[in-house]
C-alpha cells in the first residue's frame, strides 16, 4: 500500500525499484497487489450482512463469532453465502467487530444461616425438556436492584421486578409478575441461592400460594449451584451498560425503562442465544408449541 501511494499506483516508474528494495518487497508481489487492489472484496456482502445485524439492536455489537454465525444462519440474508465460523471470525476482525468482555459481575445476596432451607432439586442441571418446568431466580444491583425469573428451557425472562431496595418484597413481586404472565408456571421448580430474601417467610408464603416447588443451592453456598443466573447477569451488564450507559447519571425511572426493554423486548424476542442453538428464547418456545400441534 505504501509503495502504491508513493509511486501513484506504479505510474512513477523510477521510484518502484527503490521502495521495493528498502521495504524488502519483490517487484512481482507489488504488481500482484496492484492487480488485486481494485478487485471487490469477496466477503463484502457477508460483511455488510454482519453490519446490518449489528445495527438492528444496539446490544448486537456484543456478538462474538458464534452468535454472529448463528444470527446469519437464522436470518439467511439474500444473496449471501454463509461460510464457517472461522471465516466469520476473520471477517469480523477485518471490519472491526471483534468483541471482548469488559467486566465481571459480583453476587450481592447474603445467606441467613439460621433460616430453614429447601433442598437442591436442580443439582447444577439447568437443562429442561419443556417450558415452565424448571426455572431459576436471582437479583443483581446497578443503582437499583433487579430481580428476574429465567426459564431453564429457553432462558426466557418470565418475571421481572425492580426497586431501590433488596427486600423480600422485590422477590415476591417478581414471582407475582411471572405467575400473572404465565399461569401454567404452577408446579414448576424455582431455584435460587440461599439469600435471606428467598428463605424469608414472606417469600415462602408466595411460593406456596402460587404452587411453586422451591429449590435452593446446596449447603455451603457454592457459586456454581446458581452459575447460570450469574452468567446471564454478566451478559446483561456487558451488553447493555458497560461503555454504553452510565446508570449513575440516569433517574430510577429511566433505568427501569431501559432494563425492562432490554429483557422483555430484546432478550426474549430478538437476542441470539447460543444455548438455544442460535434462537431467541421466544422463537425456541414457539417452535416447541408448534411441534406439539403438529404431533397432535
Amino acid at each position: 500500500m505504501f509503495i502504491a501511494i508513493k509511486t501513484d499506483d506504479g505510474r512513477i516508474k523510477g521510484k518502484i525499484s527503490f521502495y521495493c528494495k528498502v521495504l524488502h518487497v519483490s517487484r512481482q508481489a507489488f504488481n500482484k497487489f496492484l492487480k488485486a487492489k481494485d478487485t471487490p472484496w469477496k466477503y463484502q456482502a457477508l460483511a455488510d450482512a454482519m453490519l446490518d445485524i449489528c445495527s438492528e439492536d444496539e446490544c448486537n455489537d456484543t456478538y462474538g463469532r458464534i452468535r454472529m454465525y448463528q444470527a446469519l444462519q437464522l436470518k439467511q440474508p439474500e444473496g449471501v453465502h454463509i461460510p464457517g465460523e472461522r471465516t466469520v471470525y476473520r471477517v469480523m476482525a477485518e471490519i472491526g467487530l471483534n468483541h471482548k468482555p469488559k467486566r465481571k459481575s459480583n453476587a450481592i445476596t447474603k445467606a441467613d444461616r439460621e433460616a430453614s432451607k429447601s433442598d437442591d432439586l436442580i443439582k447444577r442441571d439447568f437443562a429442561a425438556e419443556k417450558p415452565l418446568e424448571k426455572c431459576m431466580t436471582d437479583m443483581t444491583e446497578i443503582k437499583l436492584y433487579v430481580s428476574a425469573i429465567f426459564d431453564c428451557y429457553d432462558l426466557a425472562v418470565l418475571g421481572l421486578a425492580m426497586d431501590t431496595n433488596m427486600r423480600a418484597t422485590l422477590c415476591e413481586q417478581t414471582l407475582e409478575n411471572a405467575c400473572k404472565a404465565y399461569p401454567m408456571l404452577r408446579g414448576a421448580i424455582l431455584h435460587s441461592d440461599r439469600g435471606t430474601q428467598y428463605t424469608s417467610e414472606l417469600y415462602r408464603k408466595a411460593i406456596n400460594r402460587y404452587g411453586i416447588v422451591q429449590s435452593m443451592n446446596s449447603a455451603g453456598g457454592r457459586c456454581h449451584d446458581n452459575a447460570r443466573c450469574e452468567s446471564m447477569w454478566a451478559r446483561f451488564k456487558e451488553e447493555l451498560l458497560y461503555g454504553r450507559y452510565d446508570p449513575t447519571s440516569m433517574t430510577v425511572e429511566q433505568l427501569k425503562t431501559l432494563i425492562w426493554r432490554y429483557f422483555i423486548s430484546y432478550w426474549n424476542n430478538r437476542r441470539i442465544c447460543s444455548a438455544n442453538g442460535g434462537l431467541p428464547p421466544m422463537v425456541k418456545r414457539q417452535q416447541y408449541y408448534a411441534s406439539l400441534q403438529e404431533a397432535a
